[in-house]
């Protein structure tokens, strides 16, 4: 499930240097250690990277 949003993320991007996708959102090591030692449903930094979502939505 979190694979799917990691996905739809627009902090999802590929990393030339890992030649893989990895997540991409500017945090410090209190964010980072905040994030992972809970246990979270969903990520509190997703952002959906759908680009026509709003005019969608417009129509």
């Amino acid at each position: 499930m979190m694979d799917n949003l990691c996905s739809q993320c627009a902090y999802y991007a590929y990393d030339e240097d890992y030649e893989e996708y990895v997540c991409d959102v500017q945090m410090d090591e209190d964010d980072y250690y905040r994030l992972s030692g809970r246990q979270f449903k969903s990520c509190p930094y997703f952002r959906n990277g759908d680009e026509y979502l709003i005019v969608r939505k417009q129509n």
